[in-house]
């Protein structure tokens, strides 16, 4: 009997092409919906490879009933979603995606500190609407980001990506990382210096138990209250309560959010209720060559895992 590949969401043919050569290849058929947790965990039960999304919960339990269980790749350069801990232990390997999706991330962020900025949806919606009745010299004014001052918590791939695009608009660009970096016209800066000078502050970190609600009540008070605070990393960074009350009352300007606490965003969250507010459905690496290419890698840890060699990208 060919290894069982089991892939938690429908993928496009490209995507797979190959691996029924070697493999049993089975594939949850939804695409916008993730596979329920029964099914997911019948399926790795029998599977001694699992192609999974952020969205998928690949923990203990799961990966104690799952015998033949060699690898999980996983569709993200984020893998908070796995027990590493547990796969460790069963000597099963996990990989991400790094690296390919860098540029287009970055391009997503700073589109979503823009349209933040100059309120962009804002705009279009008045347009829809039939709200727009003439110009008006105060109309639909938004913060300037030419010339002013980008503040970046988290100095990885991505946030080095979104400081050479920031270079194009004169921005002066200073960062927090737990690691000073040696980096051409970047400053360092203390984390609630960078939180006080900011015009926009951008976050890049990954989601740990450190990090997590790293922004919250008081750092959110730091903040200009022309500030603008953009995340596309992971949602539980950023304390979604106190971004609340802190939109709402004016403490800061804007937020532009990528990401969430709880994904999808449901239509009852307070979050939508704020017209400073720019929300998008986690699309940070959603450039259809990218996602083809984080795919690629995927497709090329399973068959070096099941063939014995070197695996590439494992984070565990």
């Amino acid at each position: 009997m060919k290894p069982i590949v089991y892939i938690t969401r429908k993928l496009p043919a490209e995507a797979i092409k190959g691996l029924e050569d070697s493999y049993e290849v089975r594939m949850w058929q939804e695409e916008e919906k993730p596979v329920p947790r029964e099914v997911l965990v019948e399926e790795a039960g029998n599977a001694a490879a699992l192609w999974t999304m952020l969205s998928d919960r690949i923990d203990r339990e799961l990966i104690e009933k799952a015998p033949n269980l060699k690898i999980i790749t996983n569709l993200a350069v984020g893998y908070n979603n796995i027990d590493l801990n547990a796969a460790r232990e069963r000597g099963i390997a996990v990989t991400n995606t790094p690296e390919v999706l860098t540029e287009t991330t970055a391009d997503l962020a700073f589109a979503l500190m823009l349209a933040t900025a100059r309120r962009l949806v804002q705009a279009e919606k008045t347009v829809r609407s039939g709200e727009w009745q003439s110009w008006t010299p105060m109309g639909m004014t938004g913060q300037d980001v030419f010339g002013a001052t980008l503040g970046i918590i988290g100095m990885g791939r991505i946030g080095e990506a979104v400081c050479k695009r920031a270079q194009g608009f004169d921005m002066n660009v200073i960062y927090h990382n737990r690691t000073r970096r040696s980096l051409e016209d970047v400053e360092y800066a203390e984390f609630d210096d960078l939180l006080a000078k900011s015009d926009f502050v951008m976050i890049f970190t990954p989601l740990t138990d450190e990090t997590r609600g790293m922004i919250g009540e008081r750092e959110l008070g730091l903040m200009k209250n022309t500030a603008c605070l953009i995340n596309a990393a992971r949602g539980g960074i950023v304390d979604e309560e106190a971004l609340y009350e802190a939109l709402k009352s004016g403490s800061i300007w804007a937020a532009g959010l990528d990401v969430f606490e709880q994904e999808p965003l449901t239509l009852d969250s307070k979050l939508l209720e704020l017209e400073n507010l720019t929300v998008l459905p986690h699309i940070g690496s959603a450039g259809i060559r990218t996602r083809l290419e984080m795919m690629k890698l995927n497709r090329e840890a399973i068959s070096a895992c099941l063939e014995g060699q070197q695996i590439k990208n494992r984070v565990c």
